[in-house]
C-alpha cells in the first residue's frame, strides 16, 4: 500500500523527515532501476561484485583482518586529519566533568558538519601548527577546529570552547571567509551558503529550547536525550536513535534554505523524482518525493560517536540509519559501472568534459536514491565475501573504510587534475 495515500499533507511531511522514509522512497527508485525505467541511469547489478572486491582490497590494505579496529564513519576522522586534535583538546578541559566535555565536543561537531558541504577543488586550508595543507572535507574539518578554538562561535569571551546562539548570530560571510583563508587566489564554493547556515543555526537554536536549552547551545541536546533514555540492567544508559534524529531534524529544520514544503512544513533535503510518476495512478503529488537528509545523517553518525566514546552511552536502532548519498559514495558506483548515464542524458561542461547539473536535477535525485540502496547491497556483498555479520562490520564501518574512501581514490585515479566526481554538482554549500 502507498503510505502517502492514506495521510494528510502534514502527515506526509512528517513521514518524509523520518529515517525509515529514506530507504522506503529510495527503494521505489531502485525498483524502477531493476525494470530499466529510470530516466537518466542504467543499472548494472552484475558489476556490484567488482565494487565489493575493490572495497575489500582497500579494507585489507588499511586494516588487514582486524575489522574491529575500523572506526565508524563520522566527522571525527576529518577533524583529526594527519594530526590528533580532538582528544588532546579535550584533555585540556580539566575543570569540567565528562558531560560538559561531551557538550563542547558536540558543539564543535555540529558546526563542523554544517560547514562540510563541498568546497570545490580549488580551495585549501593551511594549518600553521602542523605546517600541512588540507583540502575538501579534511580542510573544512581542520579549519572548523581552529574556528572553534578561537572562540568564533562563542558569546563568552572567557570561554571560547563553546557554540551558542548569540555567538553564531554575529557570523558573517566575511568572517567565515577570513577564518577559512578564502581569497581570490584560494576560492571556495558556497561561502555565502555556509555563512547563512551558521547564522540560521543561531535562530534555530533559539527557537528550540526543548532540544538546545535556554542558551541555544548544540551540546545541550545531551540533556534532551537523557530525558528520552533509560539505564539498562548492565548499567549502560541507552537512548533511541529516533530521539536523536527527531531533535536534529526538528530542531535544525529552520537552518535549511527554503526549497520544498508540504502542509506548511519545510522538507529540507527532499526532492522530486519524476521517474516515480511513471506508474503512479494517484493524484498525490507527494508520491514522487524522495528524502535524503544527507547532512543530518552525517551529523547523526558523528554525534553517535561522541555519545558512545565520551559518555559510554548505547544508541539503539542504528540499523535505521542509511549510507550517505553524496558524490564519493555515488561516484564509486558510476566509476565502476554499477550505474551508467544514458547517452546524451545530461549536458557536458566544456571545461571539464563531465556532466554538470544542480543538486535538484532529477538525474542527481536518481543517482542519490540509487546510492542509498546500493550502499546497503555493497555492504552485504562485502560481509558475505568476508564471512562477517552485520555487527562485525557495520554500515558505518563500511562507509569509513571502503565506499567513501574508495570513491575518493578512484576519482583521483581517473581524474587526477581535480580528483572530483564523475558527475559534477553545482554546490551551494548546503546540500553536499
Amino acid at each position: 500500500m502507498n503510505i502517502a495515500s492514506t495521510l494528510t499533507p502534514t502527515q506526509v511531511a512528517t513521514y518524509l523527515r523520518t529515517l525509515p522514509a529514506i530507504r522506503e522512497r529510495c527503494s521505489r527508485v531502485f525498483d524502477l532501476a531493476t525494470q530499466k525505467k529510470l530516466q537518466y541511469f542504467d543499472y548494472h547489478p552484475e558489476n556490484e561484485a567488482e565494487v565489493a572486491s575493490f572495497c575489500i582490497n582497500i579494507i585489507k590494505r588499511d586494516y588487514g583482518t582486524n575489522f574491529a579496529s575500523i572506526p565508524p564513519h563520522g566527522r571525527w576522522r576529518h577533524l583529526d586529519a594527519s594530526v590528533d586534535r580532538i582528544n588532546p583538546m579535550i584533555a585540556k578541559w580539566t575543570d569540567v566533568d565528562d558531560k560538559e566535555k561531551a557538550k563542547r565536543t558536540i558543539d564543535l561537531f555540529v558546526v563542523s558538519v554544517l560547514l562540510d558541504a563541498g568546497a570545490g577543488s580549488a580551495w585549501k586550508y593551511s594549518e600553521e601548527a602542523s605546517g600541512q595543507t588540507f583540502t575538501r572535507s579534511e580542510g573544512l574539518g581542520v579549519a572548523s577546529v581552529h574556528m572553534f578554538q578561537s572562540g568564533l562561535f562563542s558569546s563568552d569571551s572567557e570561554q571560547p570552547y563553546r557554540v551558542d546562539a548569540e555567538g553564531l548570530s554575529k557570523i558573517t560571510a566575511e568572517k567565515t571567509a577570513t577564518a577559512m583563508q578564502v581569497s581570490d587566489s584560494n576560492p571556495m564554493v558556497g561561502i555565502e551558503g555556509r555563512a547563512s547556515l551558521l547564522f540560521n543555526l543561531s535562530k534555530a537554536l533559539k527557537e528550540s529550547p526543548q532540544f538546545f536549552g535556554s542558551d541555544g547551545r548544540p551540546g545541550n541536546i545531551i540533556d534532551f536525550l537523557e530525558s528520552q533514555s533509560k539505564i539498562d540492567p548492565d548499567g549502560v544508559r541507552t537512548a533511541p536513535i529516533s530521539a536523536l534524529w527527531f531533535a536534529l531534524i526538528e530542531g535544525l529544520n529552520p537552518i535549511w534554505p527554503s526549497r520544498l514544503s508540504l502542509g506548511g512544513v519545510s522538507l529540507g533535503d527532499v526532492w522530486p523524482c519524476p521517474a516515480l510518476d511513471i506508474n503512479d495512478t494517484t493524484d498525490d503529488d507527494s508520491n514522487n518525493l524522495v528524502p535524503f537528509h544527507k547532512l543530518t545523517m552525517w551529523l547523526t553518525y558523528s554525534l553517535v560517536e561522541v555519545l558512545e566514546k565520551k559518555l559510554k552511552w548505547r544508541l539503539v536502532g542504528i540499523e535505521d540509519m542509511t549510507g550517505l548519498p553524496e558524490y564519493r559514495n555515488g561516484g564509486l558506483l558510476v566509476d565502476l559501472g554499477v550505474l551508467t548515464l544514458k547517452e546524451g542524458a545530461l549536458p557536458v561542461d566544456p571545461k571539464s568534459g563531465l556532466p554538470r547539473v544542480a543538486p535538484s536535477h532529477p538525474a542527481i535525485v536518481e543517482w542519490r536514491a540509487m546510492t542509498v540502496i546500493e550502499l546497503d547491497r555493497i555492504a552485504d556483498a562485502i560481509r558475505k565475501q568476508l564471512g562477517l555479520r552485520t555487527d562485525q562490520l557495520t554500515l558505518a564501518q563500511v562507509l569509513e573504510s571502503a565506499t567513501w574512501k574508495g570513491g575518493r581514490e578512484i576519482a583521483k585515479a581517473k581524474r587526477p587534475e581535480t580528483c572530483g566526481p564523475p558527475i559534477e554538482i553545482e554546490s551551494d554549500g548546503t546540500v553536499f
